[in-house]
C-alpha cells in the first residue's frame, strides 16, 4: 500500500538486516530467558511450600509483562511513527536491558522478603513495555528498508532473529544445567543469562544508533494522530492482523519456549535434554524462516499462512501424543523439527503480510496494537493456561488442543487476508541483499 518507490539493494539494507537480528535476537533473548528458568525463579523468588502453586505464581509474573505489551506498542509504535523507526528501536533495547539488570541483582525471597517478588513484577512490566514497541518498529524499519519484491525476505530475518533468543537461551540453560549442580543453579546459576543479557544490551543499542533511518519513512508525511487513524480508518486490517498473530505467539510462547520447562515438570526428563530440543527448535528457525520469506516473495503470503495453520491444526495433537509415549531426546528431536518447520513456514511472510495490511505513516502504530493485543491475550499466559489444563485435567497433551485452537483462528485470518503481494521478477540469487 506505499507509494513510495523502495530503494535497490545497498549497503544499508545488509546493515539493516544485521542491525535489526542482533538487536531483535538480544531483546528476546532477554525477555524469553525468564520463561526459561521460571521452575528455578519459582523457587527463589515465589517460595509456597506448594511446588504447583509457586511454579504457577512464576508462570503468572511471566505474564503480567504482557499486560504492559498493548500500552508499550501503542505508546512507542506512535513514537516510531512520529519519530523514526530508529529512534524507537534504541530505545525498546535500553528498556528491556534496564528490566534484565533488575532481574539480575535482586535478591531471593529469603533474603527481602515480599520486596523480591514485587521487584520481579516491576522488571517484567519495564520488559512488556519494551516488547511491545519492538515488533512493530523492526517490522516498519525492515519492510521499508526492503527492495521491491523482497519484503518476506528481509522481514524474515526478525523472525529468525527469535530463533537466535531461543538457540541462546536453551543453549545457556543446557550449559548452565549440565555443569552446575542444582544447589549452584539456584543459587547463582540462573543468573548467568541475565547478567549477559544485560551486558550485551549496550552493544545493540550501539549497533541500532549508527544505522540510517528508512527512506521510506523520511519521504512519508507524518500522522496527526496514528492510533485514532488505525482505529478510524483500518479496523478491518487491524482485526486480521490481530487474528494472524495468535497462532504465531501461541507456537512462540506454547512450544519454542514452554517445551524445555514441560519436558523436566511433565515428562520428567532431565533438563539438559529439553534445553538441547530447544536449541535444535530455535535452529530450525534461523534456517528455515529466511527461506521461507524468499519463497514467499515468489508465491504470495496467503499459500503459506493458510497451509502452515491448517498442518499445525492437523499435526499437534499426534506430536504431544508421541513425546509422552515415548519421552525421550529423539521424540523430542522430532517434534522440534517438524514443529520448527511448520512454525517458520508459517511466521516466514507473516510480517511482509502486515506490512502490505497498512500503509507507511501508520504501519508501526497498526502493527503494535494488532501484534501486542492478540500476543497479550493470546501468548502471554499461554503456559500458564496450558500448565493449569494439565493439573486440572490430567491430560499431558492440553497443549496441542490450545494450539489447534490457534490454528483454527488464524487459519480464518488467513482466509480473509486479501494477498497483495506479486511474484517477484528477480531471480533467487537477485532476492540477496
Amino acid at each position: 500500500m506505499n507509494d513510495i518507490t523502495n530503494p535497490p539493494h545497498n549497503p544499508q539494507a545488509r546493515k539493516a538486516i544485521v542491525a535489526t537480528v542482533i538487536g531483535n535476537g538480544l531483546e528476546w533473548f532477554d525477555f524469553t530467558v525468564y520463561s526459561f528458568f521460571s521452575v528455578i525463579i519459582a523457587k527463589v523468588f515465589f517460595p509456597t511450600g506448594d511446588e504447583l502453586s509457586s511454579y504457577l505464581l512464576a508462570l503468572a509474573t511471566f505474564g503480567v509483562g504482557f499486560f504492559m505489551r498493548p500500552v508499550g506498542g501503542i505508546v512507542l509504535g506512535i513514537y516510531s511513527d512520529k519519530c523514526g523507526r530508529k529512534a524507537a528501536l534504541s530505545l525498546t533495547i535500553l528498556l528491556m536491558a534496564l528490566g534484565t539488570l533488575i532481574i539480575a541483582v535482586t535478591p531471593g525471597y529469603a533474603q527481602i522478603g515480599l520486596i523480591a517478588p514485587v521487584l520481579i513484577v516491576l522488571a517484567r512490566l519495564l520488559q512488556g513495555f519494551s516488547a511491545g514497541g519492538e515488533m512493530g518498529s523492526a517490522t516498519a524499519f525492515l519492510t521499508e528498508h526492503a527492495p521491491a519484491g523482497h519484503k518476506a525476505f528481509y522481514s524474515s530475518w526478525i523472525q529468525a532473529s527469535i530463533g537466535v533468543a531461543v538457540l541462546l537461551g536453551s543453549g545457556l540453560g543446557a550449559l548452565l544445567s549440565s555443569y552446575l549442580t542444582q544447589a549452584q543453579l539456584e543459587s547463582w546459576g540462573w543468573r548467568v543469562p541475565f547478567i549477559i543479557g544485560t551486558l550485551i544490551g549496550p552493544v545493540g543499542f550501539y549497533i541500532r544508533s549508527r544505522i540510517d533511518e528508512t527512506p521510506v519513512y523520511n519521504q512519508t508525511p507524518r500522522a496527526e494522530s496514528p492510533l485514532r487513524e488505525v482505529l478510524r480508518s483500518y479496523p478491518r486490517e487491524t482485526l486480521i492482523g490481530f487474528s494472524l498473530v495468535v497462532l504465531w505467539t501461541v507456537c512462540t510462547y506454547a512450544v519454542l519456549f514452554y517445551i524445555p520447562s514441560y519436558s523436566t515438570r511433565v515428562l520428567g526428563l532431565p533438563s539438559w535434554m529439553g534445553f538441547s530440543a530447544g536449541m535444535l527448535g530455535g535452529a530450525v528457525l534461523i534456517v528455515a524462516t529466511p527461506i521461507v520469506g524468499l519463497l514467499a516473495d515468489r508465491t504470495g503470503r496467503r499459500p503459506w499462512l493458510l497451509g502452515s495453520a491448517l498442518a499445525i491444526f492437523v499435526v499437534a495433537y499426534p506430536l504431544f501424543l508421541f513425546i509422552n509415549q515415548a519421552p525421550g531426546l529423539a521424540s523430542l528431536l522430532v517434534f522440534e523439527v517438524i514443529m520448527g518447520v511448520l512454525i517458520s513456514c508459517y511466521i516466514g511472510s507473516i510480517l511482509a503480510a502486515f506490512g502490505e495490511l497498512l500503509p507507511s505513516h501508520v504501519l508501526s502504530t497498526g502493527l503494535s496494537v494488532a501484534y501486542n493485543f492478540a500476543v497479550t491475550i493470546f501468548g502471554g499466559f499461554a503456559t500458564f493456561t496450558i500448565t493449569w489444563l494439565i493439573a486440572n485435567t490430567g491430560s499431558n497433551v492440553a497443549p496441542a488442543f490450545y494450539i489447534m485452537f490457534a490454528a483454527a483462528v488464524s487459519a480464518c485470518g488467513a482466509v480473509l487476508y486479501r494477498d497483495r503481494s506479486a511474484p517477484a521478477t528477480a531471480t533467487f540469487k537477485g532476492a540477496y541483499p
